[in-house]
């Protein structure tokens, strides 16, 4: 059990984590897939750094960092997050089951939406961004998970065990990785009986006043009930989605202290939106960090 979790290894991430390991506490980080951050060829607006420095080099100095103060940080995809009672939340990730007391979200938002015709005229009318929000609505229904990765897989073993049918659209990616995942599952038994793949590339979400099919470019079509877009990995909007947490947009909601609507969970960075700034997201971090230490320190009285 740890004290605290941190998902997320850029700016925010590991500037909660050096002060709840700075507090004596028990501090997790887990990340994964390329950050944002990584993807900046030359910083020039951060203090410190005269001559400026690049987003790959600060992202890895801030992970060396963490590590050289004793933090551990554990490159693993988390698949799920959910309470696991009154005082702590259990984390599953590639790499494991976790716990902890007190969960820090710093992921930066991940969402990603495609590029497809009728997708946006649709959320809300069968297009979710949520299995656990919403695959209730789809008990003994049809329903379609967009993705190709881990994630897609998750969200399709949870739609498998109330909807009629489940099928995995990967829109013309690489099939193998979630076939292969697919396999390990239905080796298992159970509700991944259910789910199928299919590797064509999509044209349009249709249907009249809610979703009841998606046209594919070769001309085919497939009956839904339900679509469902999870591509790549999950992100803060999917994660706070999950646990109930208040969002506006796409970005989850805090207080001044980076605290959200549920107990021991606080969120930082990006994925709180506004200035999308290293600056705002090492001071969010920071305050996060401490308002988690707070709280453990608390529950341990």
């Amino acid at each position: 059990m740890f004290d605290v979790i941190v998902l997320g290894a850029g700016p925010a991430g590991i500037s909660s984590a050096l002060y709840v390991k700075r507090a004596n506490l028990n501090v997790l980080v887990l990340y994964h897939g390329e950050s944002q951050l990584e993807k900046a060829h030359q910083i020039d607006n951060y203090y410190g750094f005269e001559k400026g420095i690049s987003g790959k080099d600060l992202y890895n100095t801030g992970i060396a960092q963490a590590k050289n103060l004793g933090i551990e940080v554990i490159d693993a995809e988390v698949t799920n997050v959910q309470m696991a009672s009154e005082n702590s939340y259990t984390i599953t990730s590639t790499e494991g089951e976790y716990e902890c007391h007190a969960l820090i979200i710093a992921t930066g938002n991940k969402k990603l939406r495609p590029n497809l015709k009728g997708l946006v005229d649709f959320e809300g009318k069968g297009v979710s961004y949520c299995a656990v929000c919403d695959g209730f609505f789809y008990r003994k229904k049809k329903v379609c998970v967009l993705g190709s990765k881990l994630y897609a897989l998750e969200e399709a073993m949870h739609l498998a065990n109330m909807a009629e049918s489940v099928t995995i659209l990967t829109n013309g990616a690489d099939d193998k990785e979630i076939l292969a995942l697919l396999a390990e599952e239905k080796a298992k038994g159970g509700s991944a009986e259910k789910i199928t793949v299919k590797a064509g590339k999509l044209s349009e979400v249709m249907g009249q006043d809610r979703v009841q099919k998606v046209s594919f470019e070769d001309g085919s079509e497939l009956e839904t009930d339900g679509f469902f877009v999870a591509l790549g990995s999950a992100g803060g909007a999917d994660f706070a989605k999950k646990l109930g947490l208040n969002l506006e947009g796409d970005s989850i909601k805090t207080d001044e202290k980076m605290a959200t609507n549920a107990k021991g969970i606080y969120s930082c960075g990006n994925v709180n939106g506004g200035l999308l700034q290293i600056c705002k997201a090492v001071y969010e971090g920071g305050v996060a960090g401490l308002s988690a230490v707070e709280y453990v320190r608390g529950l341990k009285k």
